[in-house]
């Protein structure tokens, strides 16, 4: 039973991690291009980047960047759920070999 519980705790940690790690990644992109827009002469360049991150998402959203960020959020997320899953089968496997 305490096995399972720490399964089940890896697992909720890893959703929750994983759903927040591209969600800040691409905030933190956004951001920094923002500031970089402040700088002389690089407002355009910044601009033109911000946007094509922005179209990027909106591929993936159906035409909404917040859209197109929550299925890439939620992709990674369950791809990581998988890993965390296999990863504690090899676990049990490789704990009964020894």
């Amino acid at each position: 039973m305490n096995l399972l519980i720490s399964f089940l705790r890896s697992l909720l940690l890893t959703i929750i991690f994983s759903f927040t790690a591209p969600m800040i990644f691409v905030g933190a992109l956004l951001a920094s291009f923002m500031l970089v827009g402040y700088i002389p002469g690089l407002q355009n360049a910044a601009s033109a980047v911000a946007n094509l991150i922005l179209d990027f998402l909106a591929t993936f959203g159906n035409g909404t960047p917040i859209r197109g960020l929550i299925t890439i959020a939620l992709t990674c997320s369950f791809v990581a759920v998988l890993f965390d899953t296999y990863v504690h089968y090899r676990y049990q496997i490789l704990r009964l070999d020894s």
